[in-house]
């Protein structure tokens, strides 16, 4: 069972740590490049930002943004600014999410996010834990897979692992970290073909496609290519 609280102030602690993290920075090293093609870690900071306010839309039960041209206008208008401008903002928006959050809702109620994807209300919550936690790891200033609370990175990989279930360009793969089990890819009546076996940062990585799975074993066939997230 979801719980919405838990997440929440989960969600909280791993922007605390993220923004004590780049407050280490300076103005030249929020402008470098971050992990993430074509963007630099002021980027990163900026979507952040937008994200914490486009989910408050979600709770709220407007769009998450106005459109795809406006919310990569917004990150890019504001990727150059000054990194206490930056942190400034991140922290308000973060703010404003908890607030939106800590309101009295009917948190089974459907809610729509971008591109006509639906969810439960109370699984908003660990959808910012992931934006707050992988983005972190994309920033490139220390914070890495490994370092994720271990509850997190179980259930990241669950929530990946489901979106990738019934997908058809993904061969039926059970997935494994020795001691636990994941299923993911397009049914097969016979059971998983395929067996991706690794610690589970590395699996993690591999599906959020933040890793080329260079530190998996593959029975049964080589390692899936992955659809983009």
């Amino acid at each position: 069972m979801i719980d919405h609280a838990h997440d929440l102030a989960s969600v909280r602690d791993a922007t605390e740590r993220l923004l004590t993290a780049a407050g280490a920075l300076d103005n030249a090293a929020a402008s470098e490049a971050s992990r993430l093609p074509g963007w630099s870690r002021g980027h990163v900071l900026a979507h952040l930002a937008r994200n914490a306010d486009a989910l408050v839309n979600v709770f709220e039960g407007r769009p998450m943004y106005p459109s795809a041209e406006v919310r990569d206008a917004d990150i890019a208008r504001d990727a150059p600014r000054p990194l206490d401008v930056q942190l400034a903002d991140l922290r308000a928006a973060s703010a404003r999410f908890q607030a939106a959050g800590a309101v009295p809702a009917d948190w089974s109620r459907t809610v729509e996010l971008r591109g006509g994807v639906t969810d439960t209300a109370a699984r908003v919550p660990f959808r910012r834990w992931i934006e707050v936690e992988v983005h972190h790891v994309d920033l490139g200033i220390g914070y890495e897979l490994e370092d994720m609370p271990d509850a997190f990175t179980e259930r990241e990989i669950a929530f990946l692992a489901e979106r990738f279930t019934g997908h058809p360009e993904v061969p039926s793969t059970r997935l494994t970290d020795h001691t636990r089990a994941w299923s993911t890819g397009r049914a097969a009546p016979d059971g998983p073909a395929l067996t991706v076996t690794g610690p589970a940062p590395d699996l993690l990585g591999w599906l959020a496609g933040r890793r080329d799975g260079a530190a998996l074993t593959v029975t049964g066939g080589a390692l899936p290519v992955l659809p983009p997230l």
